[in-house]
Parts: structure tokens; C-alpha cells; sequence
């Protein structure tokens, strides 16, 4: 697997018409990145409560079938990586009161990555069973994405094509 690619310029380029620079690489990886997909879908993406929960993951699942209609793998992609997303933000936020998993600020030069960046976790608190279902409601639906042949082969399919392009 290749590894998501950070040094493009994101913020001028356009991977709908460049999707042979798009890497899936782990998990969310540029998911707040990625445009035009970005811009399409964060508007939809809320997890404050199961309703709203309930409300978004339909839209983006809608978003996930309608771009692999149209033979977008990139956008499909990218509507997973924003439901998996749902899910583990959800988490967060059910497992920390405010959202904040690690002591300390993200470093600068790791800013828009995941991960510890060398900080210790924060002790996680009594589960918030509201946040809880809201990440059920995700995963639900980022389940059936991770399952959809059609998703799984244009996968294979972009990554076989695209294996060599730097």
C-alpha cells in the first residue's frame, strides 16, 4: 500500500481531475484534505446526536453510492474516509469529555495528520452513551462501504492503475 501523500499542494489541486495522485493510504488519511470531495462533503458530516448522526451518515452513504455511480472511485473513497470518520471522532467524544484524546497541542509540522505526535494519552472518562450510538450510527454505514464489491474492486482498480505514478 502506498502511503497518502502530504506534500501535494492540496489546497490548488483538483483530484477529481487528477485522480491518479490520489493515495488511499490508512484509515482518514487526508480526509480533510482532499478537494473537491472535501468541500462536498464536510457541510453533511455532524455527530452531535443519534438524529443527527442518523441524518448525516444517510447523506454521505447517498454520496458514497452516487459517486460510485458516476465512477468516481476517489469520491467514494473519500465519503468512507468521511463515515469512518463519524465513527471514530463519535468515539472520541464518547470516550472524552470536549473531544481532547492527548495532553498538549499538535505539533505545527503535524498539523491535518492523526496520530499521538509524542503526547500522552488523556485518561478516558465514563462513556457519553449519546456520542456512543452516534458512532454506532457511523459505523453502521462505514461497514457497508468497507463490504461493497463495487467500492472493493474500483479500489483494486486505482491502485493497480495508478501503483506506478509518483
Amino acid at each position: 500500500m502506498r502511503e497518502f501523500d502530504y506534500d501535494l499542494d492540496y489546497k490548488t489541486l483538483n483530484l477529481r481531475e487528477h485522480p491518479e495522485l490520489y493515495r488511499v493510504g490508512r484509515g482518514e488519511q487526508g480526509v480533510l484534505l482532499v478537494e473537491p470531495y472535501k468541500s462536498e462533503i464536510l457541510p453533511h458530516w455532524r455527530f452531535a446526536t443519534p438524529d443527527v448522526a442518523t441524518q448525516s451518515s444517510d447523506i454521505i452513504y447517498q454520496m458514497f453510492l452516487d459517486y460510485l455511480d458516476n465512477e468516481d472511485f476517489v469520491g467514494a473513497d473519500m465519503a468512507r474516509k468521511f463515515l469512518q470518520m463519524g465513527f471514530t471522532r463519535a468515539r472520541r467524544y464518547a470516550n472524552h469529555k470536549g473531544g481532547k484524546k492527548y495532553d498538549g497541542p499538535v505539533p505545527d509540522d503535524k498539523k491535518g495528520q492523526s496520530g499521538a505526535h509524542g503526547r500522552d494519552e488523556l485518561p478516558r472518562q465514563e462513556e457519553d452513551p449519546v456520542k456512543a450510538e452516534s458512532a454506532r450510527i457511523f459505523k453502521e454505514k462505514w461497514d457497508l462501504c468497507r463490504e461493497n464489491k463495487t467500492y472493493l474492486a474500483m479500489k483494486k482498480a486505482h491502485r493497480d492503475k495508478y501503483k506506478d505514478v509518483t
